[in-house]
């Protein structure tokens, strides 16, 4: 049988190798170039001996968190009664390791940038990462009372496994609650890029700072946004595409803002419709309201109030 591969001459493959070689030469002087712009003080860069948090061990925590938040779901094992405390350990003794060395590291950073007094930050990992595992019942049952409301306002669900399995707006609360516990104690970054990475996952951008109560719904929710000082109460529905958010501030107002209240607050058992936004620090929209959908809304609404805009003439042609 004839070889049906064509094979190149030895010296047409020696002039190929040799071209590879005369590029690649050319490295050595961009790698020069590379580095020495890596000590440009305009460029944003982290050349230090102290690491930075690491993503993928932030992604790795949430992995483990889901699967003591919702123990059976999320494990790649079966569990049951007879091996639920070896598998929840496994999973809490992990959480504890990974997630004390990235507190750790976000503190360190911080104070080191910003050349704080020593706050013991590697005390602190430790003792924040216990209080978080602490709160772990109190989340369970706010988690509990988010899936319960979603499976109640959904003829679309099946079940509560459904919801827990599929529901994006349930993995963005749940994620969004563990990093509320670390913004709470002040953690920087970490809660941060716990939160954003459920966004790139979801299209739902919840800030760790916002207040959320029980019974939160985040329905379909691919573009929501919640503010970082958002209050929300209990029992609230949102839709998919809606904002919470701020007032457009001028260019320089930073740090005039930073840490002020600048996002609405929402009482409790309201509905905001899909393509809704909401703005402003002053706003309330009172309880048991309904915002109806592409609502633009900048200031507060009594209690048991209902938005919406006036159905527009269709032109057919």
């Amino acid at each position: 049988m004839s070889n049906i591969l064509e094979t190149k001459p030895i010296e047409a493959c020696q002039l190929e190798t040799e071209k590879v070689s005369r590029f690649r030469d050319q490295l050595p002087e961009k790698i020069e170039k590379i580095v020495a712009n890596c000590y440009d003080k305009t460029c944003h860069n982290h050349i230090d001996y102290d690491p930075l948090p690491s993503r993928e061990s932030v992604i790795r925590i949430i992995e483990k968190m889901r699967e003591i938040l919702f123990p059976g779901y999320f494990s790649e094992e079966r569990v049951d009664p007879a091996n639920l405390k070896y598998s929840i350990g496994q999973s809490v003794s992990l959480v504890y390791d990974m997630l004390s060395v990235q507190i750790t590291d976000s503190i360190r950073y911080e104070c080191l940038r910003y050349n704080k007094e020593c706050s013991q930050c590697s005390d602190q990992g430790h003792q924040f990462t216990l209080y978080l595992l602490d709160g772990i019942p109190e989340i369970r049952r706010q988690l509990s009372t988010d899936v319960e409301a979603t499976y109640t306002g959904d003829p679309a669900a099946r079940s509560y496994d459904e919801i827990i399995f599929s529901y994006p707006g349930v993995f963005a609360t749940a994620v969004y609650r563990v990093a509320n516990r670390l913004f709470e104690l002040g953690v920087p970054l970490l809660p941060r890029m716990m939160t954003e990475y459920a966004h790139s996952i979801t299209g739902i951008d919840i800030h760790p700072g916002a207040e959320i109560g029980d019974g939160f719904v985040i329905d379909h929710g691919t573009g929501v946004v919640i503010g970082e000082t958002t209050i929300i109460g209990n029992n609230v529905r949102i839709y998919q595409g809606v904002t919470i958010g701020a007032l457009s501030l001028p260019k320089e107002a930073g740090e005039k803002f930073r840490g002020k209240k600048r996002h609405p607050t929402i009482e409790d058992n309201v509905i905001v419709y899909s393509g809704a936004t909401i703005l402003g620090g002053d706003t309330v929209i009172g309880a048991r309201s309904v915002i109806g959908g592409n609502v633009w809304l900048t200031k507060s609404i009594p209690p048991d109030t209902r938005v919406l805009i006036e159905e527009p003439r269709l032109v057919y042609k």
